[in-house]
């Protein structure tokens, strides 16, 4: 099996943290988005960025820039998709890692948890549950998934995850608890603070 892709979701305009790029914010002297990357690195290859358009904002991150397919934020189903179709043009045919650009505490064993999960069903989404809530920005997609995911996007013009994960097959991965959540996504300046206090006691 090729090594898979991933793609980082940095789309929307985070109007819950006041920002454009809320994967610039820092946590802690360093940008959200380098915590991810800092993970997920070298597991996956190629590591892209989804945005919404065209952007020079991340160039010191050596990411390759997935700009949606479709216009106007429509959320991170579109995301999904332009990076599925971008990787088919490309032949590339490894499986796709899709993870949030605000989730500072990603587990170092994700990807290979999704990768040891789907082993046995190449047909199967992979997602994550935690604590009995799925966490469908965390999950391994296949190139065979393009149609439906197009479809659901071009032409029942749907947006969240959610939705055509569960009606595709699938398999749920449930996370043991931990503290902080491994899972945890900063969309408000009190979950950055919260962040940043986490960050301080686990290096404490």
């Amino acid at each position: 099996m090729n090594q898979p892709a991933g793609v980082i979701l940095a789309g929307g305009r985070s109007s819950r943290m006041g920002v454009t790029r809320k994967a610039l914010l820092e946590l802690n002297g360093r940008p959200l988005l380098r915590y991810v990357t800092d993970r997920l690195a070298a597991q996956l290859d190629p590591l892209l960025l989804s945005c919404e358009g065209e952007t020079t904002d991340f160039k010191d991150f050596g990411l390759a820039i997935v700009a949606d397919l479709l216009p106007d934020y429509r959320g991170p189903l579109t995301g999904l998709y332009s990076a599925l179709q971008y990787l088919a043009d490309q032949g590339h045919n490894g499986g796709l890692v899709l993870c949030p650009c605000d989730a500072p505490f990603i587990p170092d064993n994700l990807v290979q948890v999704l990768l040891d999960a789907g082993q046995d069903d190449s047909k199967a989404v992979i997602a994550i549950s935690y604590q009995g809530v799925l966490q469908p920005t965390f999950s391994l997609w296949q190139g065979q998934h393009l149609p439906a995911v197009r479809q659901a996007v071009v032409g029942e013009g749907r947006g969240g995850l959610k939705h055509l994960l569960t009606s595709l097959p699938h398999k749920i991965v449930e996370w043991a608890t931990l503290e902080p959540s491994p899972f945890f996504n900063v969309n408000t300046p009190g979950e950055l603070k919260t962040a940043a206090v986490w960050l301080d006691r686990m290096h404490a």
